[in-house]
This record gives C-alpha cells, sequence and structure tokens, in this order.
C-alpha cells in the first residue's frame, strides 16, 4: 500500500491566532517501506501521523492510499505510551481490532496467541499490563496493531520511553517483525540511530511550520544489527541526515527558549576554549 501525501497543511487556533502546524508537506510512501519521519521538536510530525490516521483533517492538502481501498482496518497506530486496557489480560488486549469489527469471538484467542507468538510474549498471555515491564507492554501494542491486519503501520515514537538497552532490543525485534510480514510503516522518530537502523528512507522536516526538507535513502544493507552500526555506510547516513537536522533543531530551539539556546552557546564556545578546541 503506497501512501501519497500531497499540500498538507494543518493549522490551529489558538489564543494567539492561528498556528500553522505543516505547512505543505508533499510525501510519497512506497509500498511494503519502513519510512521514517525525523525533525526537531514541534514541527509537527504527530500531527502528520494523526492526519494520516484521520484522526485530525488536514486544513489543505489530501492523504490518498493507492493499492486497495481503504477499509475500517486499514491503518493501525503505535504510541509513545502502549495505552493497554489495565483490567484486561495480555491476551484480551491483543485482538481489539477484530472485536471492534464484530468478528466471530471464538477467532480472539486465535488472533492474539498467533501475534504474541509472533512477538515471542505467548508465555504471558494471562499477565495483565501492571506486570508487564515498558518494553513488554510496547510488544504487546504493536502485536495490537498487527492484529488488525491493517496495510498501514503508524509508529508515533513507541521506543521513546524505554531503557536505551531496550530500546536496542526492541529495534531488532521490529525488525524480525518486519522483514516477516512486510507492511507499510511509518516511524516517527527523534533519533536519528534509530531511524537509520529501521528505515528505508528517511524524510528530514524543518522546524515548525513543518515542510519536507530532503529525503534521504538509507543505503545499509539488510538484515541489519547491532553490529550494523559499525557499518561505514550506517556512519555517513547517520552524518549527513544530522547535516540537515542541526540547523532545524538550533533554530527550533532559539525560536521557543531564545535565552537558553544563547546561554548554551555561550557555554559550548567557552568549554571548547577550556578544552583547546578553538
Amino acid at each position: 500500500m503506497r501512501v501519497v501525501i500531497h499540500g498538507l497543511t494543518k493549522e490551529f487556533m489558538t489564543g494567539g491566532g492561528k498556528t500553522r502546524a505543516l505547512a505543505g508537506v508533499n510525501l510519497e510512501v512506497r509500498d511494503r517501506e519502513f519510512f521514517g519521519v525525523i525533525g526537531p521538536t514541534g514541527c509537527g510530525k504527530t500531527t502528520l501521523l494523526h492526519i494520516i490516521a484521520g484522526l485530525e483533517k488536514p486544513t489543505k492538502g489530501s492523504v490518498e492510499f493507492v493499492g486497495e481501498k481503504r477499509t475500517q482496518a486499514m491503518v493501525s497506530m503505535v504510541f509513545q505510551d502502549a495505552a493497554l486496557m489495565p483490567w484486561r489480560s495480555v491476551e484480551r488486549n491483543v485482538p481489539l481490532g477484530p472485536e471492534f469489527r464484530r468478528q466471530p469471538a471464538p477467532a480472539y484467542k486465535r488472533v492474539a496467541q498467533f501475534f504474541l507468538e509472533m512477538v515471542r510474549l505467548l508465555d504471558f498471555s494471562s499477565a495483565r499490563p501492571a506486570e508487564l515491564s515498558g518494553g513488554m507492554k510496547q510488544k504487546v501494542a504493536i502485536a495490537r496493531a498487527l492484529a488488525n491486519d491493517p496495510e498501514v503501520i503508524l509508529m508515533d515514537e513507541p521506543f521513546a520511553n524505554l531503557d536505551a538497552q531496550t530500546r536496542l532490543l526492541l529495534r531488532e525485534e521490529l525488525l524480525r517483525i518486519w522483514e516477516k510480514e512486510k507492511k507499510t510503516v511509518i516511524l516517527v522518530t527523534h533519533n536519528i540511530e534509530e531511524a537509520v537502523m529501521l528505515c528505508d528512507r528517511v524524510a528530514v522536516m524543518s522546524s515548525a511550520p513543518g515542510v519536507v526538507k530532503s529525503v534521504i535513502s538509507v543505503d545499509v544493507r539488510r538484515p541489519r544489527t547491532l553490529k550494523s552500526m559499525s557499518d561505514p555506510d550506517f556512519i555517513r547516513c547517520l552524518e549527513k541526515i544530522w547535516e540537515l537536522l542541526r540547523y532545524e533543531v538550533d533554530k527550533a530551539m532559539r525560536e521557543n527558549h531564545p535565552s537558553s539556546a544563547t546561554q548554551s552557546e555561550g557555554e559550548g564556545r567557552r568549554k571548547a576554549h577550556f578544552d583547546g578546541w578553538e
């Protein structure tokens, strides 16, 4: 399923008038591609995902799904917070999509067990969310998204609240699942390393109002593992994205916290001088 975004603009009304979050975003995500979106805080990345998901309407522009007719279950979303139902077991959290579509109840257990086995959590079927680690909760959230049988999966910084070691493990786990399922995935992240590890291409967005500054191809061989991070192609891609991103991050910092940005810059110069870099 391809996702074609044309001229997407989004404005919000605030106390000070209109605020533009997105200013004419144009993108095309290929069928079964793992596509990344990265940009400074406040550039409209999450807003973009919400519009693709149909959770918000654009002020202007369009999102088109090319391949098959859109159905209710075409798009699933994985959020920063796993957002599991705490009163339900893991097994009963997974098949929410089939349940909402009023599929036959006997199918729920079969669907749940299939996808829990895929994310390697079948042994925790009867556990409650409170009994799981943060990484395990996100794996349940991914299983729940897959159980909806979507053609497009949207992921809004799904590993942002996890510790560094768990993030590394879940990246590899997500790659393993994607290589098996081959869904179209759009991932929003602040983490350049994560984008390069997971994605086929990465869209670098400007500071607010967000537009696509450039789309970078990730020319790193698959399958990717932790060892891929030492690959010269991996490092070159990471540096290329950062060169495009650093100006936008600095600009966003100056606009949102002008005094902090100036102070940080001054401290950076003093440290550089002290360490003999200047």
